[in-house]
């Protein structure tokens, strides 16, 4: 692989310098996926914008526009919890809850040089579990199907975990 980075446990001894990992096929993968996750995660602040309007159920009366309600009893009216918003707004925060841990571990992972079909297969089922659980959690599919979409991401993340401290305490 690369140049052996000088460590006095001397546990990177045949590992490839940064260079090398940033050129490699599975941080090229990392980084599509990653962006991919976290571009999604950033949509669901515009479908929660969406929802809020479409339904009605603002949270903030300078939110409510002048064109949506004349008055101030109409603007108070619209000051509403919704379920299809807080709907929205849960799955929005179980994105937070697990893609930031996912781009967090698979950069590490990624940096203890795993083979790249290994890595592929991490990434696709992080972000294919990601896209199921969004679908299911906002057109309120019946359980367990958000739950087994969200083990499947957290399952790819755990893995990845082990294969990081497996690699540096040599577990």
């Amino acid at each position: 692989m690369g140049q052996s980075l000088p460590h006095s446990r001397g546990i990177h001894q045949g590992t490839p310098t940064m260079a090398a990992i940033i050129d490699s096929e599975v941080f090229l993968a990392f980084s599509t996926y990653a962006t991919i996750v976290i571009l999604k995660m950033m949509f669901m602040s515009f479908l929660t914008a969406y929802f809020r309007i479409t339904r009605k159920a603002f949270a903030n009366i300078e939110d409510v526009h002048t064109h949506m309600a004349k008055t101030p009893e109409e603007k108070k009216k619209m000051l509403r919890v919704n379920e299809d918003v807080e709907r929205v707004r849960r799955c929005h925060l179980n994105d937070l809850e697990n893609i930031i841990p996912f781009v967090l571990i698979g950069l590490l992972y990624t940096l203890t040089g795993p083979e790249l079909s290994t890595a592929l297969l991490h990434f696709r089922l992080f972000v294919g579990s990601r896209f199921v659980h969004t679908i299911v959690y906002v057109t309120s599919m019946p359980q367990p199907s958000r739950g087994l979409s969200w083990i499947v991401g957290i399952g790819a993340i755990v893995s990845m975990a082990y294969h990081v401290l497996n690699t540096v305490l040599r577990l």
